[in-house]
């Protein structure tokens, strides 16, 4: 479960002083906090942790390009050393080869033929690539092999 391996990290980041993971994994914990506590009732499975994760890692690269954008260097380096801590508890993503044949699957379940079915197609391969790839590799792919 996360909770217990973002608990055990944040001890063993404590006792080396690294500041740096210690950010990254605060801000980890702070939003599993938020989640317990959130009123829904909900259970925090597999499935909810990543896409708790992937929301912290869409707001942390958002900010990031703003501190850019508005070149702020240093804020943008603790942006980016906070999404590397953030990126080790995310499952590896789809990529490539790998990703096009869960794409060319998804295709043939729903019996895609023409650029016409792309939103069929990304409907149901964001549901069952929810947190193993990108939304937007995804839509690059699935453009690809319909020929959109």
């Amino acid at each position: 479960m996360l909770e217990e391996r973002i608990n055990k990290d944040l001890v063993v980041a404590m006792k080396a002083k690294d500041e740096i993971a210690l950010r990254g994994i605060r801000a980890i914990k702070s939003v599993i906090l938020l989640a317990k506590t959130d009123g829904t009732g909900q259970a925090l499975d597999e499935a909810r942790e990543v896409q708790m994760l992937q929301k912290l890692l869409k707001s942390r690269q958002d900010s990031y390009d703003i501190f850019v954008k508005n070149n702020r260097p240093e804020l943008a380096q603790k942006e980016i050393e906070e999404i590397e801590i953030i990126k080790r508890y995310l499952p590896a993503m789809m990529e490539g080869a790998e990703l096009e044949a869960a794409v060319r699957e998804v295709i043939a379940e729903v019996g895609a033929e023409s650029p016409r079915d792309m939103g069929k197609v990304m409907g149901a391969a964001n549901k069952k690539l929810a947190g193993k790839a990108e939304g937007r590799l995804v839509s690059e792919a699935v453009k690809k092999l319909l020929g959109a």
